[in-house]
């Protein structure tokens, strides 16, 4: 099959024709219909993830056709399937209670096992799998990738917003527009934070209640200045030491931080703990969603409760990748770049 191969971190990927993949015994082998180009794809190609190494294949966000089944599978060949990037296990205390993102056995393909850059991937723990609705396109279904899903767990699970709240948002790539989407169908307030103004434009557009441009005024003051006195809930969407601070900061007493950007390298920041214990602020960690959450979110995408279309901006050839992998090294465009062709 062809893939994209990390060979050197930071260099293009090699398109190079590999192995098809071995079927799982508890799992089945897709078709890639269509995969993302996500921002933790980059930390893994700039080699700030431990299991990105040379000749590893990247792609977690990703969906499409059986073509095998292991013998303990629960799909067939022919189904139509959307994964999340965490495969739990199944088994474990984690995934009997519901919190399979949580999974010590975790598997999670392009890091550590071979990722959907590729014509085919191979998908363990099946069980993990979700039928994808006739009406959803591969390329929406993979712009779902983990951003839509992390952004809905964090909202309903972790910050359990109410509507009405005030919610910050720090960065507006995948994550950044997804909660900006997801927090205004549930009836919240929300303030967009970047530093590139095409992207602050293109969140009013999609329904921003107000916008900071970071790199003209400080962020936390100016969104305590438009929420009268701070946001109750704040999402950082970069992984970065100046944002989370800025999220912190920008919280009203008793405010909920969520930090779903992903810290690179050894993720070591220094943060206001000052901030933290006078406002006695809530913080939490957030990666991935329970798979068993799917049916809702695809259910209101199906009813047109949620439109999700602005989160594809482009759909793109197997050798565009690094393309797009490259372009996060700066400012980026709104929306994200889907893998849709995989063949010459």
């Amino acid at each position: 099959m062809r893939a994209a191969v990390v060979r050197e971190f930071c260099e293009d990927l090699s398109i190079e024709t590999v192995p098809d993949p071995a079927c799982p015994d508890n799992g089945v082998i897709l078709e890639v219909a269509a995969c993302g180009v996500c921002r933790s794809d980059y930390h893994g190609w700039t080699g700030a993830h431990p299991k990105v190494q040379n000749g590893s294949i990247l792609g977690h966000e990703y969906c499409g056709t059986v073509v095998e089944a292991g013998p303990q599978a629960r799909h067939k060949i022919g189904d139509r399937l959307i994964a999340p990037f965490i495969l739990g296990c199944g088994s474990c205390n984690a995934c009997q209670t519901g919190v399979s993102n949580t999974c010590a056995e975790q598997i999670v393909p392009g890091f550590g096992t071979p990722g959907a850059y590729a014509e085919y991937v191979a998908v363990p723990f099946d069980h993990n799998l979700v039928h994808l609705p006739e009406t959803l396109s591969p390329a929406l279904a993979a712009g779902l990738g983990c951003r839509v899903t992390t952004a809905w767990h964090a909202l309903t699970d972790r910050a359990d917003v109410a509507a009405g709240e005030w919610v910050a948002v720090h960065g507006t790539g995948g994550i950044g527009l997804s909660v900006l989407l997801l927090a205004k169908m549930l009836g919240c307030r929300v303030v967009v934070v970047d530093v590139v103004d095409e992207k602050l434009e293109h969140a009013r557009l999609h329904g921003a209640d107000a916008t900071v441009n970071a790199s003209k005024e400080d962020a936390a003051e100016a969104i305590r200045d438009i929420t009268d006195g701070g946001a109750q809930v704040s999402i950082e969407a970069l992984g970065i030491e100046i944002t989370t601070n800025a999220s912190l900061e920008c919280l009203a007493v008793l405010g909920r931080h969520v930090q779903i950007g992903m810290p690179s390298g050894d993720g070591q920041m220094q943060v206001n703990m000052r901030a933290i214990y006078a406002k006695q602020l809530s913080f939490f960690g957030t990666r991935g969603m329970p798979s068993w959450k799917y049916p809702r979110l695809l259910g209101m995408i199906e009813r047109g409760d949620l439109d999700i279309q602005p989160m594809v901006a482009r759909e793109v050839r197997l050798e565009e990748a690094s393309r797009e992998l490259r372009a996060m090294s700066g400012p980026t465009s709104p929306g994200t770049a889907v893998i849709t062709r995989f063949r010459p």
